[in-house]
């Protein structure tokens, strides 16, 4: 799963015109997302910090508005700080539960299924004992567009 994850992430950042660094040694992050423009008003470089996660444990039909992802409190302390200089999401890839179904290919198509969405989850409380149950909204689909969007604002002073 992490390297069809790693790979879907650099896919997008490519089309997003976006460079890709791997935090070492490995701080609970997995990547840093980087964009370079005259257009950014903080700093010519927009910085974002993506933590990857994946899961076959819901099946795309049974998708609605959102969804729950259960995220160890460590990691979701890392990715609810705030303030913070650089933001962070969490990016969750569903796929399906069959490896042999996760990637097709065709002389006209390159397929992977199912999708990946992202969530900000800054300032977002720890609830649980050790875990923790977070929503994460299916209209926020993580492709090279929502990059290159998140980029922009977060070049202007936003966040993603």
């Amino acid at each position: 799963m992490e390297k069809l994850q790693d790979g879907v992430l650099r896919a997008i950042a490519a089309a997003a015109r976006c460079s890709l660094s791997k935090p070492d040694p490995d701080p609970g992050i997995d990547w840093m997302v980087h964009h370079a423009s005259e257009s950014h008003t903080d700093d010519f470089q927009a910085l974002l910090r993506i933590q990857l996660k994946s899961t076959y444990q819901i099946s795309h039909s049974e998708l609605g508005d959102t969804f729950p992802f259960v995220l160890e409190n460590a990691h979701l302390k890392k990715l609810a700080r705030s303030p913070v200089t650089i933001p962070s999401i969490l990016v969750v890839m569903i796929l399906p539960r069959e490896l042999a179904s996760w990637v097709k290919a065709s002389p006209s198509d390159f397929t992977i299924r199912h999708c990946a969405y992202w969530v900000n989850l800054e300032s977002h409380p720890v609830t649980g004992v050790e875990k923790t149950s977070v929503r994460v909204p299916t209209n926020q689909v993580f492709d090279d567009l929502s990059l290159c969007g998140m980029m922009e604002r977060i070049g202007k002073g936003g966040k993603p």
